[in-house]
């Protein structure tokens, strides 16, 4: 598995962008240049001796076929939208001339067969259409090689080309559909994977606020028992209460953006901090990881905010042992500034790109790579970076902001 760039700025599922050319760019302006040229060239160009193409005046073409052409090159500007229609058209527009030097509208009629194939409705009536439609073709061939007395070769070789362009249209429809189902399918599971990662922080964070709470009813009880004989003393536990419930105020205002199961309410316990982080590299270092940790933040942070940058930097360094394997050298930095901790993460390991990760290094953790530490940082109100390093290896900075609003 490779590891991939990825910013707060790209989506989850985002690729980049395929070629596309001017009938994809400007569908209605390339029909209509289609529709021109295909007129243009039934009318002015001619089968000249030594099968060559040779022009003709258009003083030569009489009049009724000309506006024959012009019916079947204008249908051609609705290909899209009514392909049976459109092949309906070119072979009534068709059928008068077989037989004559003017039977050049089987070229409407090849394009309207790719138009069939590759914008008709996979419907029991579209394909019923189609058969039918592709059997009329066929008969007139036939018809138009025995009125010139053409050799059944020349009129196998066009059956042939009709059907190459029916099937090439009908593959390049079934391509388009099955990336259209793979991109819903990216849509969706991405929307999964930032359901579940917020339903786990929602569930973290329930337990910071309700450790928060635990630890102010047990104040609060220390503080009715010491009023009578020690009223100092409870006037601190007191205020002990209204420092913490103020931190649990404002972790309240974070939780409740985010959707809280029912299941598993039975974990509740401090939740890791900052301050644990020396546990968390030290059991990455006995896994083979050289890690590093720069940078002391001596300011106090709110909960939730030590809560993510603990798991950022969880999952950060499992990604690092997980795609660039031991022995890598990987570095932590930490610093407070502009209102905010900004974390990062550096390796010298010869991953490029890093997709989901199922499991960190602490506990068994389950998370889903940059998604889940990029949906940590946008619920904080913060942004996340990543991609190679140009010297090699992989960097990764998030910026948590300690005020800001939750996504």
């Amino acid at each position: 598995m490779k590891r991939t760039a990825l910013s707060s700025k790209t989506p989850v599922s985002g690729v980049p962008g395929r070629f596309r050319g001017p009938f994809a760019r400007w569908p209605r302006g390339a029909d209509a240049v289609l529709a021109a040229a295909m007129f243009l060239a039934t009318v002015f160009l001619e089968e000249a001796p030594g099968d060559a193409l040779g022009v003709r005046p258009i003083t030569e073409v009489p009049v009724p076929v000309v506006l024959l052409y012009a019916v079947a090159g204008g249908a051609l500007y609705r290909r899209r939208r009514e392909p049976l229609a459109v092949l309906s058209v070119a072979l009534v527009a068709w059928g008068p001339t077989l037989g004559s030097s003017y039977s050049a509208g089987g070229g409407f009629v090849i394009v309207a067969l790719y138009s069939v194939g590759r914008y008709a409705a996979d419907t029991r009536r579209s394909r019923l259409g189609t058969a039918a439609g592709f059997a009329a073709a066929i008969i007139a061939l036939v018809i138009d090689g025995l009125l010139h007395s053409s050799p059944w070769g020349d009129v196998g070789f066009g059956a042939v080309v009709m059907f190459v362009a029916w099937y090439i249209g009908r593959r390049l429809r079934l391509r388009a559909e099955r990336a259209a189902r793979l991109r819903e399918e990216q849509a969706a599971e991405a929307r999964r994977i930032v359901a579940e990662e917020r339903t786990h922080i929602a569930r973290e964070l329930h337990d910071v606020v309700a450790h928060r709470v635990s630890m102010m009813t047990v104040q609060a009880g220390a503080a009715r028992m010491v009023a009578a004989e020690d009223p100092q003393e409870a006037l601190e536990a007191m205020a002990a209460v209204e420092q913490a419930g103020r931190q649990a105020l404002d972790e309240l205002r974070h939780l409740l953006g985010v959707l809280r199961p029912d299941a598993d309410r039975d974990r509740l316990g401090p939740q890791p901090r900052l301050a644990d982080l020396h546990q968390l590299v030290e059991q990455v270092r006995e896994a083979g990881l050289d890690v590093s940790v720069t940078g002391d933040v001596q300011a106090a942070l709110p909960a939730r905010v030590e809560l993510s940058a603990y798991r950022i930097v969880q999952e950060a360094l499992t990604n690092v042992l997980k795609h660039s394997g031991p022995r890598t050298r990987a570095e932590v930095r930490l610093s407070f500034e502009s209102g905010g901790l900004t974390i990062e993460v550096l390796d010298d390991g010869r991953g490029a790109a890093v997709q989901s990760v199922s499991a960190g290094a602490h506990g068994g953790l389950p998370g889903h790579g940059i998604v889940g530490m990029r949906e940590r940082a946008l619920l904080l109100g913060g942004s996340l970076d990543a991609g190679p390093r140009p010297g090699g290896g992989f960097r990764l900075a998030a910026h948590l902001p300690t005020g800001g609003e939750p996504a």
